[in-house]
């Protein structure tokens, strides 16, 4: 339970930041884009990042600068398909 919570609040915090490295449209945080993108983000990059690093499973710094620039990486792409899809 504390777990699933844990993991909800991180990618919530990941995917803020994300967005306010990239910009916020219209001047706030969307929070449901936070969240899905922050454990999207972390899955993939900080899974990945830590793996890379040899740190394995284990909450270690890789795997936080990995789940920012997985976020970065699933906000950036979320919102060019938004762009696109509004352009069409």
């Amino acid at each position: 339970m504390y777990l699933i919570l844990g993991l909800i609040l991180f990618g919530m915090v990941v995917g803020a930041i994300a967005q306010f490295i990239l910009g916020r449209e219209g001047g706030r945080i969307d929070w449901t884009r936070a969240i899905v993108a922050g454990i999207v983000g972390s899955f993939v990059g900080g899974l990945l990042l830590s793996l890379l690093a040899g740190d394995g499973l284990a909450f270690r710094p890789s795997g936080i600068i990995g789940s920012i620039i997985g976020a970065l990486i699933v906000t950036a792409l979320w919102r060019w398909l938004a762009n696109r899809s509004e352009a069409a």
